[in-house]
């Protein structure tokens, strides 16, 4: 287990954002920065990109603490909620923007891989959610990722797309557990986003139907999915609870 923090003034609120080093997760994260919030980072292997997330909130006079954690792993998450209570002072949002991805079609899909998708996407959902549930302080919010796939049934990407619908089916069934907590559970489901797991591979050509799938005729970006997430986890999103948000454009 690793911790890398910056040093800045204690914020009122603590946010941990799994997936937080890379693409929507890293946007994520740094706009709660922005919003006053204290952010724990949740990476499961590149340092690299931790540190660089840490360092760029903390260069905007925000606090940060990056800790290593696979989100499958109940150990390993249960520490990184103690170093939130511990380094920062509490939760009070979760966003698990952790995830995994293979594609093929149903019929050659590698079933070592469908297991690795569904241990990340649903066990991980599962843990992280857990641990919210646990220890989100009134007032606080529990954000998961789906993917707009769902919806939409693109082929080759059945395999990902059963293991986010999970996420969808357990959204509302979590908020009504939580019921007289003052804690909202919310899923974003995101269409076509060019962060660069998104980018990599595709041709040109499939980046362009791509980009003009939704109505919007645009990819979206990491940033357009880290403001949906800003505002369900804040004061005025608050009532916005046990949903799927698809933040996709206008596809489906």
């Amino acid at each position: 287990m690793t911790t890398i923090e910056s040093a800045a003034a204690d914020p009122q609120r603590v946010a941990v954002v799994t997936g937080g080093s890379r693409g929507i997760g890293r946007a994520v994260a740094a706009q709660l920065a922005r919003d006053g919030f204290g952010v724990v980072v949740g990476y499961a292997g590149r340092a690299d990109a931790a540190e660089e997330t840490v360092a760029d909130i903390a260069s905007v006079g925000g606090r940060a603490i990056a800790v290593q954690a696979d989100v499958a792993d109940e150990r390993a998450v249960a520490v990184l909620f103690d170093r939130a209570e511990g380094r920062l002072g509490g939760v009070d949002a979760v966003v698990n923007c952790a995830g995994w991805a293979a594609f093929a079609t149903v019929a050659d899909l590698d079933l070592a891989e469908l297991d690795a998708m569904h241990r990340t996407n649903i066990r991980g959902h599962f843990v992280v959610a857990q641990q919210a549930a646990r220890r989100l302080r009134p007032g606080g919010s529990f954000v998961a990722f789906s993917t707009s796939v769902v919806g939409t049934q693109f082929p080759t990407y059945g395999g990902y797309a059963a293991s986010k619908a999970a996420v969808e089916a357990v959204t509302l069934v979590l908020a009504r557990e939580l019921r007289g907590r003052d804690v909202t559970v919310n899923t974003v489901a995101p269409g076509p986003t060019a962060t660069e797991g998104f980018l990599t591979g595709k041709t040109e050509e499939q980046l362009a139907t791509l980009t003009k799938a939704p109505a919007l005729e645009r990819l979206g970006t990491p940033q357009d999915i880290a403001n949906v997430v800003a505002f369900l986890v804040s004061a005025e999103g608050h009532w916005i609870n046990g949903q799927v948000l698809r933040a996709n454009g206008g596809m489906i």
